[in-house]
């Protein structure tokens, strides 16, 4: 079927009283759990009886378990649970829950409430806590062996006692009221997870900490996650205080965007994987959450990581092993936020673009100062900012905030060293993509490739062979709204690093790709995507002008296309955003309720709930920033990639790397039968069904991925001028007498049209009004009917054609050139025996023929005698020892081991191949 192979929905422990089935596992001991914790649970069952929860929490495997407890008759206000840190096996774990069952049941026993893929946190308004458990997710990236999934079904549990219906026909209408606002957050869309990969930061980030973990003698990084991207960050804070090992039951979710597609080169495989991770902080809809607030976190901040690796192997380590050190992984980030100033827009009229206040004038920039030193704190320096908004208008709006904005840089500036100085570039796209003449995608090149030039990228490697790159500061880029504009010049920029990639990575030689190829149209689906995912998160609606707009190649109707989704922008914004921005705050625990406090909708506005509370006003006052030192020195410095961790010598290489890293548990499922048609991996989008309209060049398609090819001119679109061929409709009786002229000659055989050469009278209802007169038998003609074409009848097209194709069903033909050619296919003296003896024939006449056949027929008789150092290579391949299949060490120097050998490397066999522009 089209299932993955792991369904969607989670299916629960099978519990079982069978003696056999319990016989099975009579050898299982058990086992506390250390330090670092048993294999991470991937499934986990719910159970419940009248007085607690049992959390049955499962490995990939399903050989270890382990129990959570959770007590339903606490006080509301406490959240009472118990971590068992003893790890069952299967029958262990029958036992248990049958003994569970036993002790309930006078009050009904033990039963499943529900199957869940992990827990999000716990949450609590007025009454008793909720859990809040994940019932259905899907694969959406693998990197490195590591899967990322999304989250596609959430239910909300509540820990009480009683029954669900007792619950709810008892609850206070606040407690209802709130429950309804958190319906709001679409949990089901746009929010990941991973077991074993931290996507909360970057690749270059993650391999930085293991690298530095395992020189620092630890098994693995301990849990660093980025508290800004962390959205059930509230969540967790309840289990956080009662659990020991947290992550192992719980789950941090990002909210954004995650895409991944392959590239095939030629049967190389090359992923594209796209990241986009939101901040929690300032987080909102379009109108309510503008500029900054007092802590310098801006409205809409996204980091957008793409990943382009290759993988020749599955996980982040090289052969040898090198821990995490593969060269066959690069990534790129780039950000986007709002502009870091007070300013604000009022939604309250009618106006689709109301007008832009400047709040506050700080002539410090404070705001901004904390806001540049957090990028400086997650990317390093240089930050070049590309500012996208307009700078000419005849009404004030968005000109306002351009001075107010270069002003705020060139102060920051002052301060800082000269090579780590904020680099500041302006650009109105608005008004380039409305003035003749002007190239919008070359000037934001141009920009791209002095952003790369400025900040590199992250490419993987141990110093030895391949010498790995950091990235040291990051592009930021920002129009009003963060939206439109900013993703197409995102795209440029991200399109420039995909070249760098490609090229560092040994795929193309250069370092760009060119428009309208096969990779890029992926890329571009992929972003496209990414920003529709945005635009719909902060906006309410998708992209209105997307990348093909500012290459004006879209199609006349995108115009309407454009207009509806202007219309859904200002529709949410007016009547859904302060629904949504409700349920954002108390996701996100921005408002948490007190006992006489105001209630959430009672609240005039939110703006204390994302600003510094006026009662730390005095504690601020004493912890006040210095002006001019705004920036932390130490976020300044150049950041480097560790030296490589080897595995110890002493330890057999089969045991080095599970002990580091478990992702082959994880993507390869030892014990498991897997169908290649159910994995994730070849279940893809591929690039076939993006690629353009397969037109020949020159009679051949070129299956390159980095050919440009060209769209087809649009149907019917306005302003453009459809070239229509010069043909003329032939009546259909003419052409049925020149058949019964034919039928009675001998039947010539049909011939294929050679490209490059001009092809026959084609068997078509249209024929060129001047055809080629070398290809037609002359025939004796009247002046009349060489210059007159009867026109065709309607009627009778249909008929002629099923006329000619029973003709040429009938009557199969073969050309004389296929005729040749299948005769030297079957006359080709290649004759080898199906077991190669050990003896060398003398003259080693085999070896002479093969290479003067080389050259193809009719060279044999005039080519001279092979080389001798070719010949001793032919007999080298003919000894063949007792065991064929083992490689000892004297086979080392010999040639066809070469390759072999470099492969022990480290060295990628792409590399190696003469064909290939970088092996020269």
């Amino acid at each position: 079927g089209d299932e993955d192979e792991e369904p969607p929905e989670p299916k629960s422990f099978q519990r079982s009283q069978s003696p056999t089935t319990m016989q099975r596992y009579r050898t299982a001991e058990y086992e506390k759990v250390g330090d670092q914790g048993i294999n991470r649970m991937h499934r986990f069952s719910l159970y419940e009886t009248s007085t607690k929860f049992y959390l049955v929490g499962a490995d990939m495997a399903d050989k270890q378990f382990r129990v959570l407890k959770i007590d339903r008759t606490s006080p509301p206000e406490n959240l009472d649970i118990f971590e068992d840190d003893i790890v069952y096996n299967k029958r262990e774990m029958n036992q248990l829950l049958n003994a569970i069952d036993d002790g309930n049941k006078a009050s009904g026993g033990l039963k499943l409430k529900c199957s869940t893929w992990g827990v999000l946190g716990f949450i609590r308004f007025t009454e008793a806590y909720y859990m809040l458990v994940i019932t259905k997710r899907t694969q959406v990236a693998l990197i490195g062996g590591h899967f990322i999934y999304q989250i596609e079904g959430t239910e909300l549990v509540p820990i009480t006692t009683g029954s669900s219906s007792r619950f709810v026909r008892d609850r206070n209408p606040e407690e209802t009221r709130y429950l309804s606002i958190l319906s709001h957050l679409d949990l089901d869309h746009f929010f990941y997870f991973s077991y074993s990969y931290n996507i909360t930061r970057t690749l270059q980030q993650n391999i930085i900490r293991e690298r530095e973990a395992l020189n620092s003698g630890f098994r693995s990084a301990t849990p660093d996650l980025n508290d800004m991207f962390v959205w059930n960050h509230y969540l967790l804070q309840p289990a956080q205080g009662v659990l020991r090992n947290t992550y192992d039951w719980c789950l941090p979710i990002i909210h954004g965007f995650i895409d991944q597609a392959p590239i095939d080169i030629f049967g190389r495989k090359i992923y594209l994987t796209v990241i986009a991770r939101r901040s929690r902080f300032f987080a909102g809809a379009r109108f309510l959450k503008r500029g900054t607030n007092d802590l310098g976190y801006v409205a809409n901040d996204v980091e957008t990581e793409q990943i382009v690796s290759d993988l020749l192997t599955t996980s982040f380590h090289a052969p040898g092993p090198r821990l995490f050190a593969s060269p066959t992984y690069t990534s790129y980030i780039q950000h986007r936020g709002s502009i870091p100033l007070f300013w604000t827009q009022d939604n309250s009229g009618v106006s689709p673009k109301p007008d832009i206040e400047i709040n506050l004038n700080d002539p410090f920039y404070s705001a901004a100062a904390l806001h540049f030193d957090n990028l400086f704190d997650r990317y390093g320096a240089p930050i070049y900012v590309v500012n996208l908004i307009k700078a000419r208008e005849r009404t004030p709006r968005e000109s306002k905030l351009l001075h107010e904005y270069r002003a705020a840089i060139d102060y920051l500036n002052q301060s800082l060293p000269s090579d780590k100085q904020i680099l500041y570039r302006a650009f109105d796209m608005s008004r380039a993509s409305k003035t003749r003449g002007q190239d919008v995608i070359g000037t934001l090149e141009l920009i791209a490739e002095d952003v790369l030039n400025t900040t590199s990228f992250f490419h993987n490697g141990d110093g030895i062979n391949e010498e790995p790159l950091v990235q040291n500061g990051i592009a930021r880029t920002n129009c009003i709204d963060c939206l439109d504009r900013t993703n197409a010049a995102q795209f440029v920029i991200g399109k420039r690093a995909l070249g760098r990639q490609l090229h560092t990575l040994g795929v193309i030689t250069g370092q760009t790709v060119e428009y309208d190829t096969d990779a890029v149209n992926i890329f571009t689906r992929m972003w496209h995507n990414h920003g529709d995912t945005i635009a719909i998160q902060y906006g309410g609606s998708h992209l209105v002008n997307t990348v093909g707009t500012y290459r004006k190649i879209n199609q006349w109707q995108s115009q309407s296309r454009d207009m509806v989704e202007s219309f859904k922008r200002y529709y949410h914004n007016s009547f859904l955003d302060s629904q949504r921005q409700e349920a954002y705050n108390l996701f996100l625990g921005n408002y948490i309720f007190a006992e006489g406090q105001p209630m959430l909708w009672d609240l005039a506005s939110d703006y204390y709930l994302h600003h510094t509370d006026p009662r730390h006003w005095s504690e601020q006052m004493l912890n006040r920033r210095d002006y001019f030192t705004w920036f932390t020195p130490k976020f300044l410095e150049t950041r480097r990639l560790p030296a490589v961790a080897n595995g110890a010598e002493t330890d057999p290489i089969d045991t080095v790397i599970p002990r580091y890293d478990d992702y082959w548990l994880e993507y390869y499922r030892p014990s498991v039968i897997s169908s290649f048609a159910k994995v994730f991996s070849f279940r893809k989008n591929s690039q076939p069904h993006l690629m353009a309209e397969k037109a020949s060049h020159g009679g051949f398609y070129d299956l390159s991925p980095f050919r440009p090819r060209k769209p087809p001119p649009e149907p019917g679109s306005p302003g453009k001028k459809v070239i229509r061929k010069g043909v003329t409709i032939v009546d259909p009786s003419t052409e049925d007498r020149s058949e019964s002229r034919a039928s009675s000659e001998p039947s010539q055989p049909l011939t294929a049209p050679v490209p490059g050469q001009v092809s026959p009278v084609k068997q078509s209802i249209l024929r060129d009004t001047q055809p080629d007169q070398s290809t037609i038998p002359s025939q004796p003609t009247t002046p009349a009917s060489s210059s007159t074409f009867v026109p065709a009848d309607k009627s009778q097209m249909t008929q002629w054609t099923l006329n000619q194709f029973y003709n040429n069903s009938l009557n199969p033909s073969v050309t004389t050139d296929e005729q040749d050619e299948y005769e030297r296919y079957i006359s080709h003296p290649l004759n080898l025996p199906l077991v190669v003896s050990n003896e060398l024939p003398e003259g080693h006449q085999d070896y002479a023929d093969y290479a003067n056949g080389a050259g193809g027929p009719g060279t044999m008789e005039d080519t001279a005698e092979p080389n001798e150092e070719d010949v001793a290579d032919f007999a080298e391949f003919l000894e063949i020892g007792d065991d064929p299949l083992t490689v000892n060490i004297e086979d080392g120097g010999k040639k066809r081991y070469k390759a072999y050998r470099q492969w022990l490397r480290g060295k990628s066999l792409f590399k190696q191949s003469k064909v290939d522009p970088e092996y020269r």
